[in-house]
Parts: C-alpha cells; structure tokens; sequence
C-alpha cells in the first residue's frame, strides 16, 4: 500500500476506553511522517540507583546488579497506548498506538505490542511488554553476556521532567492510573506518558536486575534501551538508548561495580572518544 494512505477503522470500545468514531488507523512504517501527527518523543535515561543483591541459597548465591530505569516523553503529544481482547480467555491483549493530530481526527497505530496481566511479589497489574530492555556486554563485543527478563511496563506520569523546557508539555499529569491493579478480567486499558513526564522503576523492583554470577571479572557496558523494535511512532529514536561503562571486579567471590563512563543517548559507552 502507497506510504501514508490512511484507512478507516472500526475501533471497539473497550471497559474505561472511549475513542473517537472518526478515528483511522495509520497505515506507514513506523518513524515515517503523518501529516500534523502530534508524536512522543522517548529518552531513555541514564541506569541509576545501582546496587548488588544476592538471591538462591546461601551455599550458591546468585548476584544481581539492580538499577534504576527511566524513560521521558519530550515530544509533541503524549505516547498513549489502548489494549483490548475479545474474550477474557485470552492471555493478552493488543496494543494499539493513539496519536493525536492537528484539526484531525486521532489516529490509531494498530498492533504496537501486547499488554499482559503480570502476577509478581510487588504487584499485579497489566504491562505493555518489552517497553524497555537491558542488557550487559563486555565491553568492545556486540553481543550481550546477560539480558534481562523484565515483564514490561505499567505505564504512568510517574514523574516531571525537570531538565529541560518543553512547549507541548501538560501542567499536570494525566496518566496516573495502576494499570488495571488486581483486575484480571478486564477487557479493555488505557496506559500513556505525557509529554512532560516519565515512568521509572526502581532498582531490584519487577525485573530490574541482570544477573552477575558466571560473568568473568572486566570491563561491561550496562545498556538500557527503550522502544528497543521501534513498534511505537516517535518523532525520532537516537535518543532511545543510554549506557554506562562499568568495572566488574570479584573479590572472595563476592561481586562489586564501579562507574568508569556514563553516555547518555548511546549504547556504546565503551567506544574510544
């Protein structure tokens, strides 16, 4: 199909969803333009708040490396996502795209991933799955010696950005639900971030952690990355990754880090300057 036709869509209505009648769905590769598309902009930021765990038996201890993990919207519009399934059989539901547009009905980018309830110690809740991802690489090798298995992400204004000043941004948030918490059976959600605010995760909270044991004493680059396929429609994505160079060392078998570089809006920490 032609880049940038448009095609009308019927979208059902969802429990605590209501869209627009007139709204389309955008058929164009994700990144390409949309005529008055009011789109995110997701900058992950730095890993912080980095601390070792130790989990298993005390005779085999498993240690973890825990972060801090955080991603803002500094765009046009605000990232919403919508979720729905046909039946409260089914193990997840799909995500849809909602971007806003000047004097135009709102767009729908169909099947931008997939919401799953998570049932985990700190909650129990809907994530959208593989919002953003980590991993560890020794440092000058592309491929990662450990990667994480976050569940996803409840999506909220959990935070402002402070940093910079933003034109499209709100003055207060407007995404600060649970994510549909303790309610399995819904049918339908709605999560976002709004331009002006982020979402984070604390260090060692729902997956925020790589595991260290097996991994040889060196240099690593720790990398987070957010919208790591590109499924979801942003203004641009150099700014999706961020990375920190660290120095693992091993001392009685007991594992410690330090920060040697950190590089925001890149996943090559270890590359020469």
């Amino acid at each position: 199909m032609p880049r940038g036709v448009l095609l009308i869509r019927v979208v059902p209505v969802a429990a605590a969803i209501l869209l627009s009648a007139a709204a389309f769905a955008v058929a164009a590769r994700p990144g390409s333009a949309t005529t008055g598309a009011q789109l995110p902009d997701l900058v992950q930021e730095l890993p912080s708040g980095l601390e070792i765990t130790v989990a298993g038996r005390a005779a085999r201890p498993v240690y973890r490396l825990g972060f801090r993990s955080a991603v803002s919207n500094v765009g046009r519009g605000p990232l919403v996502i919508t979720g729905r399934r046909a039946s409260a059989d089914a193990a997840t539901m799909t995500a849809d795209q909602v971007v806003e547009r000047d004097n135009a009905p709102k767009a729908v980018v169909p099947d931008v991933g997939r919401l799953r309830y998570v049932v985990s110690p700190d909650h129990r809740h809907w994530h959208l799955l593989g919002f953003d991802r980590y991993l560890l690489r020794p440092a000058g090798r592309a491929a990662a010696a450990t990667r994480d298995r976050k569940t996803g992400f409840c999506l909220g204004d959990r935070y402002p950005v402070l940093n910079r000043r933003l034109g499209a941004a709100v003055e207060s948030p407007a995404y600060t639900s649970r994510c549909g918490l303790g309610d399995r059976r819904l049918m339908g959600i709605e999560e976002g971030i709004s331009v002006g605010y982020g979402d984070d995760y604390a260090a060692t909270l729902e997956g925020q952690y790589l595991r260290l044991t097996g991994l040889a004493a060196g240099r690593y680059v720790l990398v987070h990355r957010a919208n790591a396929e590109r499924r979801l429609r942003e203004l641009r994505y150099g700014n999706n990754a961020a990375s920190l160079l660290l120095q693992l060392r091993w001392h009685q078998r007991r594992p410690s880090v330090r920060v040697l570089r950190s590089c925001p809006g890149t996943a090559r920490c270890d590359r020469r300057r």
